[in-house]
């Protein structure tokens, strides 16, 4: 079970990102460096997979191999070192297992985010069926945050996740799993507004925004458990990286740039964007 005592010495904003690769750039690896790097921290990347994809949806993978995984983590680890790590894309039992056993009692100093990537928004599954117990039985106890989304949150525990309630109910029993805090995010349930419920061992936050009407959403959850471990990594508490987080999405949607044709990407950038513009107004 991950330990209630995670305090980062001296945070530094450097993330470890552990996930797939997205050529168009909107997911993924390529995502979760922007978003790093939106809010000031550093990124570094341990590849498990190479997607072909675009923003109508994924036409192949190509599966990293299992030591190479290890070795890649183990190169930063070792050398740069991480002030949080997040998973995205593990997409099979051994892969998951691999990356539980290279981390290893790092855990216990570094705060985990687990993104538990299933499908893509265009549909496409990026999970093994066997791979989802291996994330129930070894990744979720080690959470230091976990974020999935409702169909994710359903997968995981067997419960109906289609409203509030619904989401309460998926967190606290992954809470009961080992999980120390967990976001279902609410993007898949209908309505008006988009509602994604915080549950921590000291209680639940509602976070409740307008949903806007885009069909630029590529990425969205990778982009937003990357910022959260941005903000984590330095020094930020898990409520308030996750209100920032989610501030800077649903403003990364409305900033789209609208490339593709099928779901696109977000602006990650936009924060740097805004900066630079206003350095060169001033």
């Amino acid at each position: 079970m991950a330990s209630d005592e995670i305090t980062p010495p001296e945070p530094k904003g450097r993330v470890l990102s552990i996930a797939g690769s997205d050529p168009s750039g909107g997911a993924g690896i390529q995502a979760d460096i922007k978003a790093v790097s939106a809010f000031g921290g550093y990124a570094a990347t341990a590849i498990t997979a190479l997607t072909v994809q675009n923003t109508q949806g994924v036409t192949d993978v190509h599966h990293v191999p299992e030591a190479i995984i290890a070795a890649q983590i183990e190169a930063v680890l070792s050398d740069i070192g991480a002030d949080a790590i997040k998973t995205g894309m593990l997409a099979t039992k051994s892969v998951i297992d691999t990356v539980v056993d290279t981390l290893g009692d790092r855990l216990a100093e570094i705060p985990l985010i687990v993104d538990p990537v299933m499908v893509t928004t265009s549909g496409d599954t990026l999970m093994d069926d066997d791979a989802i117990d291996t994330v129930r039985e070894r990744l979720v106890p080690l959470a230091y945050l976990l974020t999935p989304n409702a169909p994710e949150a359903a997968k995981l525990t067997g419960l109906e996740v289609e409203d509030v309630d619904g989401q309460r109910a998926a967190g606290e029993a992954l809470l009961k799993e080992g999980a120390r805090a967990v976001l279902v995010k609410g993007g898949h349930i209908e309505g008006s507004q988009i509602i994604d419920v915080l549950v921590t061992r000291n209680g639940v936050r509602l976070f409740t925004r307008p949903r806007l009407k885009s069909q630029n959403t590529h990425g969205t959850g990778c982009t937003l458990a990357s910022a959260i471990a941005a903000l984590m990594a330095q020094g930020l508490p898990v409520e308030q990286s996750v209100e920032q987080a989610c501030d800077y999405l649903h403003e990364a949607i409305a900033r789209a740039p609208g490339f593709g044709v099928g779901h696109g990407p977000v602006n990650h950038i936009w924060p740097l964007a805004e900066a630079n513009l206003a350095k060169l107004s001033s």
